[in-house]
C-alpha cells in the first residue's frame, strides 16, 4: 500500500491525474487497453475536469480507455445526481471518447434488474468470468464508507456478484454498486479524499483495529492488485504513521 500526503487538496488532484494519466499510457502500451471504474461527487468532478483540460487532455488515451463507474445512484439518467451524467459533463463530452466505451448503469431497470444487467455487461465487455479493471477509483466517507459499500449493509457479505443493489435506509432510495468481490480484483485500486473532517475514518482504514462492517473500506485489499492512497495533510492528522 502507497500512501500520497500532499499539502492542499489541490495538491491531491493534481498528483493523482498526473498518476491516471502514466497508469493509462502504461496499460495501453501493455494491453492495448485501459478500463477504469470512476467514483461519484464534487471532489472526483474537479479532477475529472483537470484530465480533460489543456494539462493532460492530450496525453490521455481517450479511444483506448473503457469508462465504467464503481457506483450509481438509482435516480434517472437525466438527473443532476447521475454519476454518469456528471462524469459526462465534467469529462467525457469534451475529449474524444467512443461513445461504445462508456459503461453507464441502466436505472430504468429495477434496482435487482440494473444490478444484474450492469454485472452482465462488465462480463461481457472482458468476455471471462474474473474481470479485472485496470483501476478502480474510490472516495472515502466520513463513516468509513466507499462507493456503495455502507457499514453495516447487507451489501458487505456479498461474496459472489459482481454488482449488488444497496438500500439506503437513511432515506429509503436506492444504489447500485460494485461489491467488494469486484472491487478487490482489481489491478490497482486509487483512494482520493481531503479535508479534516475525513481524518477519522482515513486512520481507522489505514491504522486502526479491523473491523470491516463498521469501517467497509477496510475490505478493500486487491487480491493481486495495488492499493495507493491520495490524501492531504488535514486528511492525515490522526496518522501515527506518517
Amino acid at each position: 500500500m502507497d500512501v500520497h500526503i500532499l499539502q492542499s487538496p489541490e495538491e491531491v488532484i493534481e498528483q493523482i491525474a498526473e498518476d491516471i494519466v502514466n497508469l493509462a499510457n502504461e496499460c495501453v502500451e501493455d494491453h492495448g487497453r485501459f478500463t477504469i471504474a470512476l467514483s461519484g461527487g464534487s471532489s472526483p468532478k474537479k479532477l475529472y475536469e483537470l484530465l480533460a483540460s489543456e494539462q493532460h487532455a492530450d496525453n490521455f488515451p481517450w479511444e483506448n480507455t473503457f469508462f465504467f463507474f464503481g457506483d450509481e445512484r438509482y435516480v434517472p439518467s437525466d438527473s443532476p445526481d447521475y454519476n454518469a451524467g456528471m462524469a459526462r459533463e465534467a469529462m467525457l463530452n469534451k475529449v474524444n471518447v467512443p461513445k461504445e466505451n462508456i459503461f453507464a448503469v441502466n436505472t430504468a431497470f429495477s434496482p435487482n434488474e440494473a444490478a444484474n444487467d450492469y454485472a452482465h455487461r462488465i462480463l461481457e465487455h472482458y468476455q471471462i468470468d474474473e474481470p479485472v479493471f485496470d483501476l478502480i477509483l474510490l472516495g472515502l466517507g466520513d463513516d468509513a464508507h466507499t462507493a456503495s459499500l455502507f457499514p453495516h449493509t447487507r451489501v458487505l457479505a456479498e461474496t459472489d456478484a459482481l454488482v449488488k443493489e444497496v438500500k439506503m435506509l437513511s432515506d429509503n432510495s436506492w444504489r447500485i454498486s460494485f461489491t467488494r468481490t469486484l472491487i478487490n480484483k482489481a489491478s490497482n485500486v486509487y483512494f482520493m479524499t481531503f479535508g479534516e473532517k475525513k481524518s477519522e475514518a482515513v486512520y481507522h482504514v489505514l491504522e486502526g483495529p479491523r473491523y470491516e462492517f463498521q469501517y467497509p473500506a477496510q475490505f478493500i485489499r486487491p487480491t493481486n492488485g495495488k492499493v495507493c492512497w491520495y490524501i492531504d495533510t488535514a486528511a492525515a492528522t490522526l496518522l501515527r504513521n506518517r
